[in-house]
């Protein structure tokens, strides 16, 4: 791996179809496109030019630009941050909890988020999911009732052409006992144009679909954005959004609500805001997280609750996803009373 592991006493700092995706690299500086060789680098054409003249610090260059700080990796930080392998049964599958799984259907994605959790897993370091290994995925899916949830991930499950979407999807809703299907994708941000009519025409079954876009900037919300994320709504598809809480992008109350508010005006619930997990090379993303907290409680304060998203933390090692938003009740007292405090920081004594 080409980048450097740093000792453990260092405290962390506060569907494509067939459009075209370019690298920069001949560009770059050189210690830049070492970044880009030690973790995959890529870019849309539409991304590039949103991209386009924006600083090195601008919160869309850092979230997609390789960054010479992605070279050091902490002792704590690890390929596997949130414990995907221990609880893959078959390849592509990751069954962590009794009533749904993640499917893992693409290995790569359009653009490479250079925060992303899997990044030592997908691109180039992935497999793609196809032919025998996706029917022993599917088969799995199809052996275990108590699954009632099918999670699309990867990489990006809209990196996959509409045929191939159709076709999973088809096979997952002829499972009688799978209700609800999910799919995280970050393509109607970074390549709008390629959400047409025809692909989401894919998205059509009789299953309830929840689409969870990931968008972490309200900068990133453009026209283009606006008019794919109207047709997923039209065919019925339910819109949730996923951000990440990242430093020097959206580590700030007015940051976070323009991009929460704006997401509820299009119908796309606020679904989770994430604590960046421990992939290699991404410390310089991550803030403390009572300053998460922190950030939560002012919202509170200020938005309804249709714009407030849950504030989680994926347990390292596989242990699951656990919200960590700020506490506003206190433990019992002697006479049977708990302190609550409310959104502008009073408290208030609760008898039970």
């Amino acid at each position: 791996m080409a980048y450097n592991r740093a000792p453990a006493s260092r405290d962390p700092p506060s569907g494509i179809g067939n459009s075209t995706v370019i690298s920069m690299k001949q560009s770059m500086q050189p210690i830049t496109t070492a970044a880009a060789n030690a973790f995959d680098y890529r870019v849309t054409p539409y991304l590039k030019s949103l991209l386009q003249d924006r600083p090195a610090d601008d919160p869309l260059s850092l979230q997609f630009l390789p960054q010479p700080q992605e070279l050091t990796a902490l002792a704590y930080e690890t390929s596997d941050p949130i414990g995907d392998t221990p609880f893959t049964p078959v390849p592509g599958v990751v069954h962590r909890h009794p009533d749904r799984i993640l499917l893992k259907v693409a290995h790569s994605c359009p653009v490479y988020c250079r925060f992303c959790f899997r990044r030592d897993m997908i691109g180039s370091k992935g497999e793609p999911l196809q032919g025998a290994a996706l029917d022993a995925a599917i088969a799995y899916v199809r052996a275990h009732p108590e699954i009632w949830e099918v999670i699309l991930t990867g990489g990006d499950p809209f990196s996959l052409s509409a045929r191939r979407l159709r076709g999973i999807l088809g096979d997952l809703t002829a499972i009688e006992h799978v209700s609800v299907l999910r799919i995280h994708t970050r393509v109607p941000i970074v390549a709008p144009h390629t959400v047409d009519e025809t692909y989401v025409s894919a998205l059509e079954q009789p299953l309830p679909i929840y689409l969870a876009v990931h968008v972490n900037h309200a900068d990133e919300i453009t026209d283009a954005v606006v008019a794919a994320l109207r047709r997923l709504h039209a065919a019925g598809i339910v819109l949730l959004s996923q951000t990440v809480l990242l430093k020097g992008v959206n580590d700030n109350v007015p940051v976070l609500e323009a991009l929460f508010r704006r997401l509820v005006r299009l119908k796309v619930r606020p679904y989770y805001l994430h604590h960046p997990d421990l992939a290699p090379g991404t410390s310089h993303f991550r803030v403390p997280i009572d300053v998460g907290q922190r950030l939560m409680h002012s919202l509170r304060r200020t938005m309804s609750g249709l714009c407030l998203p849950t504030y989680v933390l994926d347990i390292p090692g596989g242990f699951g996803k656990v919200p960590i938003g700020p506490m506003y009740v206190g433990a019992r007292d002697a006479s049977g009373c708990r302190q609550i405090q409310d959104p502008a920081g009073h408290r208030h004594t609760y008898p039970e």
